[in-house]
């Protein structure tokens, strides 16, 4: 299974600064010892015109030269650096490297990206340009090219905040189905309305959650019929995260991972999926589940291999 990392770009945040850069190369090191069948490679830069299928021109240009206004890098939470408008870039470049080559194999990952809060002219809440976005409108434009039917793109985000960048992307394309299932106190607290949002109360268990995903499925299943399935894998939504106020246990996020994968495998929908959050008050504890969710991607990638033959 092919995964693309840019964990090369490293941030050199402040001390104390709530984003926990080291978790990816953390993630990385697990996936490299323990599954023998990922094959990590890393990851491309998006080009500007790539960018620009789901941002402003302008801002593509101000995040690449620096000279992004300060009051959106105070949205985004980073400040400006050449490594940090690489690093940006390349997760974008890495989820559209994921949908490629979900199209050829079945499934693929971005061992970050799901920087859902990036909207067309800004960037917030740690996300700087939006790889799902981008990632949706270029695999329906590569699609096309080939002559074949429209590409029709299910974004799927479990991140425990919700989707808003992707949401107002997309607020007016019925070829991209936004889901949202998030905390319904928690950041942001201006939300954009997706195709189907799902508020979940503080404290919300595995019952609750799962049963709310079952009802999120079968509504997207009435409502639209993908060719592509773009997962957000938050491992927010666990008891140990710091920001993330619900309660799934560890046995509740895999059910969940399972349960997405299991909806497109039954469908014939290849899916790509990034990491998007995970704020552990021990940052094994966000590791873990990112290698939680590895495991059963990686079945479901041996089963579409085994269908290909």
């Amino acid at each position: 299974m092919q995964v693309f990392y840019a964990t090369q770009f490293v941030l050199h945040l402040p001390p104390g600064h709530r984003f926990p850069m080291a978790k990816y190369q953390i993630l990385r090191d697990r996936l490299a010892a323990d599954f023998p069948e990922v094959r990590l490679m890393q990851a491309p830069a998006a080009t500007d015109g790539e960018l620009a299928l789901a941002h402003a021109p302008t801002y593509v240009r101000a995040i690449a030269d620096g000279s992004v206004d300060p009051w959106i890098l105070r949205e985004i939470g980073f400040p400006w650096s050449e490594a940090m408008a690489d690093r940006a870039r390349r997760s974008v470049g890495a989820t559209v490297s994921a949908c490629r080559t979900a199209l050829r194999e079945g499934v693929a990952a971005n061992i970050a990206g799901g920087t859902h809060h990036a909207s067309a002219d800004k960037g917030g809440g740690f996300c700087v340009f939006n790889d799902a976005a981008v990632a949706a409108r270029l695999m329906q434009a590569e699609w096309g090219r080939l002559g074949r039917k429209p590409l029709r793109v299910a974004v799927i985000d479990l991140d425990v905040h919700q989707g808003n960048g992707t949401a107002s992307i997309f607020r007016n394309d019925p070829s991209v189905f936004t889901l949202s299932l998030h905390g319904q106190k928690n950041f942001p607290f201006r939300k954009e309305p997706s195709d189907l949002d799902v508020d979940l109360p503080d404290g919300c268990t595995d019952d609750a959650y799962l049963q709310a995903l079952e009802d999120a499925l079968g509504e997207l299943e009435r409502r639209f019929e993908p060719g592509l399935v773009i997962y957000l894998a938050g491992a927010d939504p666990h008891e140990g995260d710091r920001l993330g106020r619900l309660k799934l246990t560890w046995d509740g996020l895999e059910a969940r991972d399972r349960r997405v994968f299991d909806w497109a495998w039954q469908r014939g929908v290849p899916l790509a999926f990034a990491m998007a959050g995970g704020y552990g008050v021990r940052i094994e504890d966000t590791v873990q589940a990112q290698v939680n969710t590895y495991r059963v991607a990686t079945q479901y990638w041996r089963r579409w291999q085994n269908r290909a033959r």
